[in-house]
């Protein structure tokens, strides 16, 4: 099975090229946002334990949403593979991804880093606030979800180079462009 994660700060077009790639390769998709609002929106047992979190305003921890993800991976058989969008956003949720893997005789056979400078992002995020009317893309919102990217979320760029499985995309170009070079990435693997 091919299993892709996908990583890059927000507005580096993750969402984007992760749908080229579902396309492309015929592989499934978990957003770990869109997967938590569809178990809430179930009724799940675990989607009730995290409508708990969520409601007074915690993070869920990360035994739970590795449960959601492994609940998820599991449903889809036959698969080619997945692409993991959003997750892992930090060195103990990338441990517990790879141990759900292992456990199912499987691993992550490439990590893209969708490499875009700051201006650039804060440029698209403002931008798409302004097209979408979403709230969290305001210039002070902004700064602080790149501020905790980089220090909780970055720190997995090593420990993926680590696991020989980083590949550095720069997310500066054209949209097919990008693609063409996430393309390699993924067929060199």
């Amino acid at each position: 099975m091919l299993n892709v994660v996908i990583f890059g700060a927000p507005g580096s077009g993750k969402g984007t090229q992760s749908e080229r790639i579902v396309e492309k390769f015929g592989i499934n998709h978990i957003s770990t946002g869109d997967v938590l609002r569809a178990e809430i929106k179930n009724g799940t047992e675990l989607g009730k334990t995290a409508k708990g979190y969520i409601d007074q305003g915690q993070l869920i921890p990360d035994e739970l949403m590795i449960d959601i993800l492994a609940s998820v991976f599991d449903s889809f058989k036959g698969s080619k593979g997945v692409i993991f969008d959003g997750f892992p956003r930090t060195i103990a949720q990338a441990g517990a991804l790879k141990q759900m893997l292992a456990d199912r005789g499987q691993a992550v056979s490439v990590m893209l880093d969708l490499d875009v400078p700051e201006e650039e992002l804060m440029t698209r995020l403002i931008k798409r606030g302004q097209e979408s009317g979403r709230a969290d893309d305001n210039e002070e919102t902004i700064k602080k979800r790149l501020l905790v990217y980089h220090s909780q979320t970055a720190p997995l760029i090593d420990w993926y180079k680590n696991e020989g499985v980083y590949k550095h995309i720069q997310g500066l170009g054209t949209m097919d462009g990008i693609f063409a070079d996430i393309c390699k990435a993924i067929e060199n693997v």
